[in-house]
């Protein structure tokens, strides 16, 4: 079926033209030049092996002149377990196809982490955790996310640990702050957290921290 759903697929975009002729292949090359996937097929295509999770479906009542409304609050993520990462969420009066459209809307939002062996007590050197420490926030919600070394796995509790194992992290401490329980902002806070290591430079992190005398996690 999703073969199938592929042929059928007419590209709207330039980028979408050139994913469906094969000039790209790799999801990266599109995120790498600062542009986004506008076609929910390109990244069907790119990286076929996407999984999806649904973490939160939320019943919002509304008043109007007619009467009271529903309608359903979607928030869904998206990853390879392979430093692919997306979140999006949406509403709907329909609970399966507002599932759909926050998947699509993950899809739309994907982006590319990185991961390394910031930890000084590991010192692999493989990407399992993150490069360095940072914070993401959404609302009153923050979540740091600092490198742990390999074997200690993901300590944190189930909303960020879903979306941390889609990303691709195997290992990393976490630390929240604010209203936790707004799910959609714990899973925003902990995506924007990965989206900082995309934004800060490994090799200047390290040298400020030479400068301050703060390397293995000490300091004068």
């Amino acid at each position: 079926m999703a073969e199938k759903g592929l042929e059928e697929w007419i590209p709207k975009t330039g980028v979408g033209k050139k994913v469906k002729e094969g000039e790209i292949t790799n999801l990266s090359e599109i995120i790498e030049k600062g542009q986004r996937p506008r076609e929910v097929e390109i990244v069907d295509t790119l990286v076929p092996d996407l999984e999806d999770e649904i973490l939160n479906v939320n019943l919002v009542q509304r008043m109007h002149r007619s009467g009271r409304r529903l309608s359903f609050r979607v928030t869904a993520v998206v990853g390879n377990r392979d430093g692919i990462i997306g979140m999006g969420h949406t509403s709907g009066s329909e609970v399966a196809p507002s599932i759909q459209k926050a998947i699509n809307a993950a899809k739309l939002k994907v982006i590319k982490i990185r991961r390394g062996c910031g930890s000084w007590e590991c010192g692999c050197g493989r990407p399992h955790t993150v490069p360095l420490e940072v914070t993401g926030q959404k609302g009153s919600v923050r979540v740091t996310l600092k490198p742990a070394p390999r074997g200690l796995g993901i300590a944190a509790s189930e909303i960020p640990r879903t979306v941390l194992e889609l990303a691709g992290i195997e290992d990393v401490w976490t630390k929240s702050k604010g209203k936790t329980r707004t799910t959609i902002n714990f899973a925003l806070a902990t995506f924007d957290a990965l989206k900082k290591t995309t934004e800060i430079s490994v090799e200047e992190s390290y040298s400020d921290e030479v400068a301050t005398g703060k390397v293995g996690g000490e300091s004068e």
